[in-house]
């Protein structure tokens, strides 16, 4: 038996507005999306939900599609939302996808970002081993933290973006997802499962993607989103919510019907 989480959740703009979700990637939690939720609600009743074993969502040994998609069905049904606008980036899309072939009817609007319905090649295994041997009993600030990464995760901001999982809790610091359940769960984040048992989605979803990403081709998409529209975002890779926002932000407003 599948259990379902509650998820935590940050909510942002008139309760009135029509409900957009906004699903965050791998490692990553609501405050993530604050800035875009807070220009999105202009228009939008927007939640940000934590994923399982997310922000402060709870943890649970079992991490995957099927599994996040009993959470989200729950979270909408819990919030009595006949349908929702579903916005995901990367792991969160790739959510947003499985729940839409699934659950087509309580859809209203869906928004893909930076990923496609298909399992990439990439793997996580050195990002969390380098992760689980931090010595967070020597750490004494998490500037410590991010030199001894550098090595393993050279890219400053994306070890900056780890390092917000990184909690002081009475004068040490722990980890606030699991690392373990992390390791575990990584290939199940990578892949994207099987749907040749359901039909396609057969409304017009946007995917964006970053221009320099190289996460999305049109050929990957098609099968089971026909009528995909598919817009990339020019100086910006698979973080384009945070490297180009403005250009972001117009893009999901354009097809949400607001500009």
């Amino acid at each position: 038996m599948m259990g379902v989480v509650d998820l935590a959740f940050e909510t942002f703009g008139d309760p009135d507005n029509t409900p957009l979700i906004i699903l965050h990637g791998f490692f990553a939690s609501s405050r993530n999306w604050r800035q875009i939720a807070e220009k999105l609600s202009a228009h939008h009743h927007v939640y940000v939900p934590d994923m399982r074993n997310h922000g402060a969502s709870p943890h649970h040994s079992n991490m995957d599609y099927p599994s996040m998609t009993a959470d989200l069905l729950h979270f909408i049904d819990r919030h009595d939302m006949p349908a929702a606008s579903l916005l995901g980036h990367s792991m969160g899309g790739k959510l947003a996808m499985w729940f839409a072939l699934n659950h087509p009817d309580r859809i209203d609007k869906l928004i893909v970002v930076d990923i496609a319905p298909i399992s990439y090649e990439h793997s996580f295994d050195t990002l969390i081993a380098a992760l689980t041997a931090l010595p967070l009993s020597e750490i004494g600030n998490r500037k410590q933290a991010e030199t001894q990464l550098a090595a393993a995760i050279p890219d400053l901001s994306y070890r900056q973006f780890l390092l917000q999982n990184l909690l002081l809790e009475n004068g040490r610091y722990n980890w606030r997802v699991d690392l373990d359940i992390f390791r575990r769960s990584a290939t199940n984040i990578v892949a994207f499962p099987d749907a040749g048992h359901l039909p396609p989605f057969c409304r017009a979803p946007l995917f964006i993607a970053g221009a320099n990403s190289g996460y999305v081709k049109a050929e990957d998409i098609r099968a089971l989103f026909p009528y995909a529209a598919l817009s990339f975002v020019a100086n910006a890779g698979h973080w384009l919510h945070v490297q180009q926002p403005a250009a972001f932000v117009a893009e999901v407003e354009r097809f949400l019907g607001f500009i």
